[in-house]
């Protein structure tokens, strides 16, 4: 199921980070123009694309994942070059049909013969569609294996990078933009398909119909083909300045691209606060500055590109007229024969699309190794701390839970959380409260094992939390979290989300423990009631009981809330709020507090700052302390007080 755009948070425990906005793409775009990657004079034709650092390595590991399709590879490489060749000895044997019938029509016009033996010139004829047939057949089948073949790979590369998220520590998609991690398994992954599908048989046949269109002309006429290769360096001269000069320009366009389409991005996702801040003036402002520098670099890539073509046609053109009156020349002094014309210059025609091709050859792979490279640098990234060879069973779980000297740093340079040491006891209802930075997040996130901590213990029921399996660890905690997340499917699905073996009459009861239950059974088709960024009309608040209903129905051990009330009307805080101490009713909880109205009842409030618990006690006790809590209590309610007054 796709997630929607509810920012909902997950109440089995399996916490996900921040969205963070996705980076358009600027991977090479192929030409749609003269078929695929090779297309003869596509825009993007001879343009560099971004180079590997490791070509070699990249390309090893690529062919690796074509080792269980060697004997279908191997078959591809022989269909591809047979069917090449059949292709290559069309124009020759063609070529003796137009001599028959030359020599038909001049022994009429001579009268020294019988005429025009169309039956010669039919068999000719059906021998050449014969081998046309039998190449085109070669190469659908050919083409068919290649297909198969490499969306195989792609679904494997998918396949491992999806597993490999989930291996990965939170740590590294905290620092990597999301939208980078989805290029990598689309874009990436596509242009490596693209290449194995498309470009591999192209490879082939290209230096297949190279040597073989070659050699034929040279059986023809030593003196026309060298005629005809020295129109090449002239087309390579042409091809390179052109080449020069327009891919910085493409080179713009698409990082141009990219910001447009992250622009946009932003805006479509912050429509609402765009209109907010009357900002939609500000946005088409920028919008159109960023589109007049894409429109600018695109007319001029799309330009140089365009006059490739038409000066190719024009130096190919000098050649025909070349081989035409050289041709004549021999034929005049019966060094060839008129169908032997005919055929260079079909030779000459076809010998024009494979140096195209084996010219865009280097891009290619280096377009494809560098796609590669980003893939299999994505799987090699440093996994998660293997699970012990041993794990803990704690088949009863009682809920005491201790922090014994926890030092941690997301920089290991940098501790944010010095020497935190204290006990909870089963049942506790403990209170983390502190100002913005103090570290409260960060002791659930080391709590639930998200992170390791960098010395110290965090101890479950006197265990080592690092001696059990993260999952048998996160089985243990409900997570009820301020930002709510909810996917797109119905409410029934959202509700049995950690517990998907639940019965309906098990939701029911959990839904009514949470005060869900009324408002569900009022919304269209209820339970089934489908939600997403349409349809999804229920407020913030009852999405918040839904996911407290949630975490009712994994029955966990021990929890671990994040206050939302702050958002919601007095009457569905009231519903939460008495929701949740029904949730907390003889369960280890730890609550991350930003309202400290909601914690006079905690049997501990742990004061942090900078990582160190400044205070710890009662609601009372602190106040008296007048310390630390006593100045974050007052500071919420003195301008309260002084109004009231």
């Amino acid at each position: 199921m796709s997630t929607s755009n509810n920012k909902n948070q997950t109440s089995n425990g399996n916490g996900n980070t921040d969205p963070k906005k996705p980076q358009a793409s600027q991977s090479t775009r192929q030409s749609s123009h003269g078929g695929g990657p090779f297309g003869r004079g596509g825009p993007m034709a001879m343009m560099k694309g971004d180079k590997p650092r490791d070509f070699k390595g990249t390309m090893k590991k690529l062919i690796a994942y074509l080792g269980p399709h060697k004997l279908a590879t191997m078959i591809v490489i022989i269909l591809s070059m047979v069917s090449t060749v059949f292709s290559i000895f069309g124009p020759k044997i063609l070529g003796q049909a137009t001599t028959k019938l030359f020599e038909g029509v001049m022994q009429q016009i001579t009268g020294s013969g019988s005429g025009i033996d169309f039956t010669a010139i039919g068999r000719i004829l059906l021998t050449v569609l014969g081998l046309y047939i039998l190449s085109a057949v070669l190469s659908y089948i050919q083409g068919w294996i290649m297909v198969a073949v490499s969306v195989d790979i792609t679904y494997n590369l998918r396949r491992n990078i999806a597993e490999k998220i989930n291996r990965m520590p939170l740590k590294y998609f905290d620092g990597t933009n999301h939208g980078e991690v989805l290029s990598r398994i689309t874009n990436d992954v596509d242009t490596v398909n693209q290449t194995l599908s498309q470009s591999l048989s192209q490879i082939i046949s290209s230096i297949t119909m190279v040597v073989g269109i070659l050699i034929m002309m040279f059986t023809i006429s030593w003196q026309m083909t060298l005629i005809s290769l020295l129109v090449i360096p002239l087309s390579l001269v042409i091809v390179q300045f052109i080449v020069k000069r327009s891919q910085g320009y493409f080179r713009q366009q698409q990082d141009y691209l990219g910001n447009v389409n992250g622009h946009i991005e932003e805006m479509f996702s912050g429509h609402v606060e765009v209109k907010a801040f009357n900002a939609e003036k500000r946005s088409i402002d920028t919008f159109g500055g960023l589109n007049t520098k894409l429109y600018d670099t695109a007319w001029k890539s799309q330009f140089l590109s365009g006059i490739m073509m038409p000066m190719m046609n024009f130096v190919g053109n000098l050649g025909y007229v070349a081989v035409v009156v050289a041709g004549g020349y021999l034929a005049i002094r019966n060094l060839i024969t008129i169908g032997d014309i005919q055929a260079f210059i079909q030779y000459v025609r076809s010998f024009t699309q494979p140096i195209t091709q084996l010219a865009n050859i280097s891009n290619v792979l280096q377009q494809t190794a560098a796609a590669a490279e980003r893939v299999f640098e994505f799987l090699n990234e440093a996994e998660e701390v293997p699970e012990v060879e041993k794990p803990v069973d704690l088949s009863a779980i009682e809920g005491h839970v201790e922090f014994r000297n926890v030092k941690f740093g997301y920089d290991p340079e940098k501790i944010i959380i010095n020497n935190f040491s204290t006990s909870v006891k089963p049942g506790m209802r403990v209170a983390i409260v502190g100002p913005t930075g103090a570290g409260k997040t960060t002791l659930v996130k080391l709590l639930m094992r998200f992170y390791d901590v960098n010395s110290g213990t965090i101890l479950v029921d006197s265990h080592d939390i690092r001696n059990l399996r993260r999952e048998d660890l996160r089985c243990m905690f409900g997570m009820v979290l301020q930002d709510t997340w909810l996917f797109n499917g119905t409410i029934m699905e959202n509700i049995r989300y950690g517990n998907e073996s639940a019965s309906d009459e098990e939701v029911f009861a959990a839904t009514k423990a949470a005060h869900a239950d009324y408002f569900i059974r009022a919304l269209p088709n209820g339970y089934n009631m489908v939600l997403n960024e349409e349809t999804s009309n229920i407020s913030a608040g009852q999405k918040q009981l839904l996911t407290i209903a949630r975490a009712f129905l994994i029955n966990p051990a021990m929890l671990i809330l994040d206050e939302a009330t702050s958002s919601v009307d007095t009457h569905t805080e009231l519903l939460i709020q008495k929701a949740m101490r029904n949730l907390m009713q003889d369960r280890t909880s730890f609550i991350i507090a930003h309202r400290l109205s909601t914690i006079r009842d905690a049997d501990l409030i742990l004061v942090i700052n900078e990582g160190d618990i400044m205070e710890q006690g009662k609601h009372e006790e602190l106040l008296k302390k007048n310390g630390f809590y006593a100045e974050l209590y007052n500071s919420q309610f003195a301008p309260m007080v002084k109004s009231e007054v």
